[in-house]
């Protein structure tokens, strides 16, 4: 397969013999940024404009935090949170509360996950969803979408590759399915669909299996019985669900 810079890290990916080739370039995107940042980068006046405007999620945060460099990650927030207190300070001076009535009174109330009811909870929702680390992700991964799918046109080892791996996560997979709709013909899609559809149910249920195995290979009827593929199937199990790597060691800055 001739390669070059725009598809290497995909097909690398693929080849790494993981249970989503998308969480692998996810999580290599992830420790590139976090290092990035919490590098020299954070000294660089355009970099701190970016984190002073974006912040960074939940997740990331305990990322970062873990990761080290507890003075990189104070001077980050301290510019952050100039910036954010002050757009929460013209926030809170423009609330104005909405009517109320018995009705919407007596209604059981259902925070989580709902719409923002107010312009403060839609400013608070978007601060919360906002986030350096996820970005620097989002940008190249539609780049990835569109190389998978121009690998997989005109690429004869490509597909092999694709026939031949783990399948995907579940959230990987629905997007690779929304994308296919607009990157493929009508006869692509005839050929794609069945294809990757086929490759995670039996992936899906390669998965089911060695979590299943875990589960008899702990009665004690069992125990001198070979582990098989189950001896990591519970994490693998995690990753097939909703994407990540549930028994990754804390990425950490290097002494």
């Amino acid at each position: 397969m001739k390669e070059n810079i725009a598809t290497i890290p995909l097909t690398d990916a693929f080849r790494a013999d993981d249970e989503c080739p998308f969480c692998y370039l996810e999580r290599e995107a992830e420790q590139h940024a976090i290092s990035f940042i919490l590098g020299s980068a954070y000294m660089e006046d355009s970099i701190r404009e970016k984190t002073d405007e974006t912040g960074f999620c939940r997740q990331h945060y305990k990322k970062m935090y873990d990761y080290g460099n507890r003075l990189g990650n104070a001077l980050i927030l301290s510019t952050h949170l100039k910036k954010l207190n002050q757009e929460l300070e013209r926030e809170l001076k423009n609330f104005v509360p909405g009517k109320s009535s018995l009705r919407k009174r007596m209604k059981k109330t259902d925070a989580a996950g709902s719409d923002a009811k107010t312009p403060l909870g839609a400013f608070l929702s978007a601060k919360e969803r906002s986030c350096y680390v996820c970005d620097h992700f989002k940008q190249i991964y539609n780049r990835y979408l569109d190389t998978f799918f121009d690998l997989y046109r005109k690429n004869k080892e490509f597909q092999e590759l694709l026939e031949n791996g783990k399948g995907f996560c579940l959230p990987h997979f629905r997007d690779l399915t929304e994308a296919a709709e607009e990157k493929l013909s009508d006869a692509e899609k005839k050929e794609f669909y069945p294809k990757t559809f086929n490759l995670m149910l039996k992936n899906m249920k390669r998965v089911q299996e060695d979590v299943s195995w875990f589960v008899e290979k702990n009665d004690y009827r069992n125990k001198d019985k070979d582990w098989g593929n189950s001896a990591d199937s519970v994490q693998r199990a995690m990753q097939k669900c909703t994407g990540g790597y549930p028994a990754d060691p804390v990425f950490q800055l290097k002494p």
